[in-house]
């Protein structure tokens, strides 16, 4: 693969790059299926982009569980393969817990499994319809995680496997286009929350802003196609596309928000 590939993508992205090529010239060598680890957006995008654009030969496909997930396992293989949803070594657990008396937080459930250790590309979402809970878990990790997460804060839980239905979680995304000035992290988040570009500084520099779930305290990172956005006490965006700019130099970009204030 070339490697001009960097200068399409962010330096701190440079590793992940070095290990898509890495599973890509595995199955080109081997002429067998790599499966990977759970996926964010933008991961999923980098992969697909480069694999596509630059491995002939080779096709990719994904899951996470259900249709439509965020996270999800990608699957690389040759053009004679079909894969099968059991390729993607997902399994899902049912969360019970005393519905009556408490209730779970999504906050809540991703921090008692990271505090366990469980690396992030190990489970992928974590879903509900408002009243019951889900977990999607890379199989290797069932047994692990079956065995040591038992709490939720002072929540009793315990996991089964969902045999039967799979919650499509309630969908709390609002799309909308907007243009900004640039694409750096504090311009985006103050056009897209109405908020001051000095206020937008302010949470970036205060450590109240992660993108791609990583702390990110740098107002002028350039935020790209399929980044997800976080915003302590405000919601997440998720930028959907980014589409060229006006006739007034300024960017349109396409983002779906949860807006924690309204």
């Amino acid at each position: 693969m070339e490697k001009n590939v960097y200068q399409h993508f962010r330096k701190d992205e440079h590793p992940f790059i070095d290990m898509v090529e890495n599973w890509a010239a595995k199955v080109e060598r081997e002429y067998a299926p790599f499966l990977t680890g759970f996926l964010d957006p933008r991961q999923f995008y980098i992969l697909e982009s480069i694999v596509r654009n630059q491995s002939q030969g080779l096709k990719i496909s994904s899951f996470g569980g259900y249709e439509g997930a965020e996270r999800v396992k990608a699957l690389i293989y040759p053009d004679y393969y079909e894969p099968e949803i059991g390729d993607y070594e997902v399994l899902t657990f049912n969360i019970e817990y005393p519905k009556k008396f408490t209730q779970l937080k999504h906050s809540q459930i991703l921090g008692t499994l990271m505090s366990l250790g469980i690396k992030r590309e190990l489970f992928g979402d974590i879903t509900t319809d408002g009243d019951s809970w889900q977990i999607h878990l890379d199989e290797k990790m069932a047994s692990f995680v079956n065995g040591q997460f038992d709490k939720v804060g002072k929540v009793a839980i315990r996991l089964e496997i969902a045999r039967d239905a799979i919650i499509i979680p309630i969908n709390e995304w609002e799309t909308s286009n907007h243009t900004v000035s640039s694409q750096r992290l504090d311009a985006v988040i103050s056009e897209v929350f109405n908020i001051s570009r000095q206020r937008s500084k302010s949470l970036v520099e205060s450590g109240k802003i992660k993108v791609n779930w990583m702390l990110c305290e740098r107002v002028d990172t350039l935020v790209e196609a399929f980044d997800m956005i976080s915003v302590r006490g405000f919601g997440r965006i998720r930028i959907d596309a980014i589409e060229g700019r006006t006739k007034k130099d300024r960017i349109r970009i396409n983002v779906s928000m949860i807006n924690n204030k309204r």
